[in-house]
């Protein structure tokens, strides 16, 4: 599959998503095996103290991690699990999620992800994410 169809693909995965569309995701790169994902940092996605609310990071991780899962497997695909370390306060104008297959299995892959913060056109690491993403069987 070429690099746009790859992307064109992607952008219609996410519009299919609901909560995706709301938050205001956008695919920036993916390739078999990876993606990158970006999320414009608003007011609303944020805690009492000015900093992105940890499940909007948890959601661009578990995201970022079935999409690079799912390309690997070039199919459709779930989150089996996923562990999460928040490293810093994400402070600023845009989050980065960047995650990568490990292992690609036939049936399923163990992927990370690192989020960034971006402020100042800076990237300051603030969570890094580990999964399994299992793949989608038809009729799933």
């Amino acid at each position: 599959m070429s690099q746009e169809a790859f992307l064109r693909r992607g952008a219609d995965i996410l519009a299919s998503q609901p909560f995706s569309r709301l938050l205001g995701v956008e695919i920036g790169a993916v390739a078999p095996g990876r993606v990158e994902l970006r999320l414009a940092l608003r007011p609303e996605l944020q805690q009492q103290h000015g900093f992105a609310h940890g499940g909007v990071l948890s959601y661009l991780a578990d995201n970022a991690l079935t999409f690079a899962g799912g390309t690997a497997f070039a199919s459709d695909a779930l989150t089996s699990e996923y562990k999460i370390n928040y490293l810093r306060p994400a402070v600023g104008e845009l989050l980065i999620a960047r995650a990568e297959a490990v292992n690609a299995g036939r049936t399923q892959a163990v992927c990370r992800c690192d989020v960034f913060a971006v402020q100042d056109g800076v990237e300051k690491l603030c969570a890094v994410a580990q999964g399994t993403i299992v793949k989608l069987s038809q009729g799933e």
